[in-house]
């Protein structure tokens, strides 16, 4: 690829040849592999932090749930859709944290972590709720949030649940799967005895890739935060309201091997379950599939926040176009629009009390937004064949200057790709709504970026935006340019 690196900074380009050798390189899909649960099990880790979890909740979910289905008897084709279940369960975890955050005035993520394993009966969620509301809101505000709790908790239930489960549901779709596993996700939050959500279905009305999930993900969550005997108690007690009995029978079955327990708790899960995949000749994913990928993670991202409904999208546009200009080959161009599409992936581990919020940040919450770009560094290097994408994404919010954070990355060492997504970062932030302002017209965003050449923004980057502006009003999302 021929990329003129901004002049200001000509040490960037200080290992041209073979750095455009090792880049090739890193974006050449093997021949074979990745294996889609390679992929999924690295971005899972992305889900349990949407969702409040510990990290590895999903993975060990999947194990959990490949042994009892191994109990029942299911097929080789049933426990490779379970195995996508469990992993893809939480796939619609974003999408009511901001209105839960707002409702219950709390972080959504302790809130979501805390509620895993709460007591199920109407006066043990409203005692739920009244503990967990407005911790740190005003008396007023507080009683407010606690009294519309009180008053509307089954239809807020009921509205949260519907959100959430049926855009897992349509996440699924977009990555190919079929309605097997879709309706999996979309049923995981209903109970055997049909007090669940959102359909109220009971019994064996309920998918069983949703009932295995259920009861899965609940004995990790007990597991984790309370240990063995009490995952054991709990699920035994849940057994024929939130749980189909027999499944619950089976997992008794399991929990009397100390094995499980330990296997269930040892380092190296995530490669256990990843040789697990069930599947004869497992297919390496292609350029198409992992696009689709890509754009479907980008929009779980941006369904955290209405302030960011599309951003992932539109950086992914603005990059593509930006280094067309520069100059990248089609292979390249299409390896930097996934980097785009991910590059905040790390903000699903960020509580939307930080990024709905109106007014500043306080040090500790600064603190805690800076750390996405770490986040989407970690969740994408658990891929083997995203090592390159993990850290041209997870730098974007490093400055030429060395004034950025996380890591204060100057020129030297940041790769033209994440000065592309910079780029496309700011520019598209700059133009659209957020919670401390509104969208700024085109011309006095790109005059604030101008300001900004060889702070943030690479010159030659700023140049390409510039003349990519025609190309990028053609697109809907860009209507406005």
């Amino acid at each position: 690829m021929d990329v003129q690196l901004d002049r200001r900074h000509p040490e960037a380009a200080n290992d041209g040849a073979a750095r455009r050798a090792r880049d090739a390189q890193a974006r050449a899909t093997p021949a074979n592999g990745p294996r889609l649960g390679e992929l999924l099990g690295g971005l899972s880790h992305a889900l349990d932090m949407a969702a409040g979890q510990p990290a590895g909740h999903a993975m060990r979910s999947c194990w959990v749930g490949q042994q009892v289905g191994r109990i029942v008897g299911l097929s080789t084709g049933q426990r490779r859709d379970l195995f996508y279940v469990t992993l893809l369960k939480d796939a619609g975890c974003s999408s009511d944290a901001a209105r839960l955050s707002a409702l219950f005035l709390t972080d959504d993520l302790f809130f979501k972590r805390a509620q895993r394993t709460a007591a199920t009966s109407l006066p043990g969620q409203l005692r739920f709720a009244i503990r967990h509301t407005g911790p740190a809101a005003g008396v007023r505000e507080r009683l407010r949030a606690i009294a519309n709790a009180v008053q509307n908790g089954s239809e807020i239930h009921r509205e949260l649940a519907e959100a959430r489960c049926a855009r897992g549901a349509q996440v699924a779709r977009q990555l190919r799967f079929g309605e097997d596993v879709a309706d999996g996700i979309q049923s995981i939050d209903e109970h055997w005895d049909g007090s669940g959500q959102p359909q109220g279905l009971a019994g064996t009305e309920i998918p069983l890739y949703a009932r295995l999930a259920s009861l899965a993900q609940a004995i990790d969550a007990f597991h984790a935060r309370l240990g063995p005997r009490a995952a054991r108690e709990e699920i035994a007690r849940r057994s024929g309201r939130l749980f189909d009995p027999r499944l619950a029978d089976a997992f008794a079955l399991l929990a009397r091997d100390p094995a499980f327990w330990r296997q269930l708790a040892c380092d190296d899960l995530d490669q256990v379950v990843l040789e697990m995949e069930p599947a004869p000749q497992p297919q390496p994913v292609d350029e198409d599939h992992l696009d689709d990928i890509a754009a479907a993670f980008g929009q779980v991202v941006d369904a955290k926040s209405p302030w960011t409904a599309g951003h992932s999208t539109r950086v992914g546009l603005i990059a593509e176009q930006v280094s067309r200009q520069l100059g990248l080959d089609e292979p390249a161009r299409r390896w930097l629009r996934r980097a785009a599409l991910l590059h905040d992936i790390g903000k699903l581990g960020v509580s939307n009390r930080i990024l709905d919020k109106a007014g500043p940040l306080d040090i500790a919450e600064w603190t805690a937004m800076q750390r996405h770009p770490v986040h989407t560094e970690q969740i994408l290097a658990r891929i083997a064949s995203f090592g390159a994408l993990a850290r041209v994404a997870g730098a974007h919010h490093e400055k030429l200057d060395g004034s950025g954070y996380p890591r204060g990355l100057d020129a030297r060492h940041i790769r033209v790709e994440t000065r592309i997504i910079t780029t496309a970062d700011i520019f598209d932030a700059l133009t659209t709504d957020r919670p401390q302002r509104a969208a700024l017209p085109t011309a006095r965003a790109l005059q604030l970026m101008r300001d900004d050449i060889g702070g943030a923004i690479a010159g030659d980057c700023f140049a390409a935006l510039e003349r990519s502006l025609d190309a990028l009003g053609e697109f809907s999302a860009f209507g406005g340019l």
